[in-house]
């Protein structure tokens, strides 16, 4: 039972999960974060770490596509293991429904 980043991450990209992940299964995108599934060991200590309540077990009904999401954009952005400071919009689009639309395919900027 892997956890998953659902699309209220999506613009607003907290970090606060990054930090408190003892396997570094975080993956970073432009806007969004992803937990590699295969990486993550079900510990669920990131779940109450994120401020946008963004983070769920796969176990919950109707989070299929967002297991294929983490599980493909896992494979191509880059780990990220250290808290950031989120993105300048993130407080006017948490809780924004159906965000889905504006996830960025595109990796993280590197350093």
């Amino acid at each position: 039972m892997p956890y998953v980043v659902t699309d209220n991450c999506i613009k607003c990209k907290y970090t606060d999960c990054v930090s408190v992940c003892p396997v570094d299964c975080f993956y970073e995108g432009e806007n969004f974060l992803v937990i590699h599934p295969d990486e993550c060991i079900d510990c669920g200590v990131c779940e109450p770490e994120c401020p946008a309540e963004a983070i769920k077990p796969d176990t919950e009904p109707g989070l299929e596509k967002w297991l294929q999401i983490n599980a493909d954009y896992a494979k191509v952005w880059p780990n990220i293991t250290e808290r950031r400071d989120p993105l300048p919009e993130a407080k006017e689009w948490d809780g924004v429904a159906d965000k889905l639309q504006y996830l960025s395919p595109e990796p993280a900027k590197q350093d």
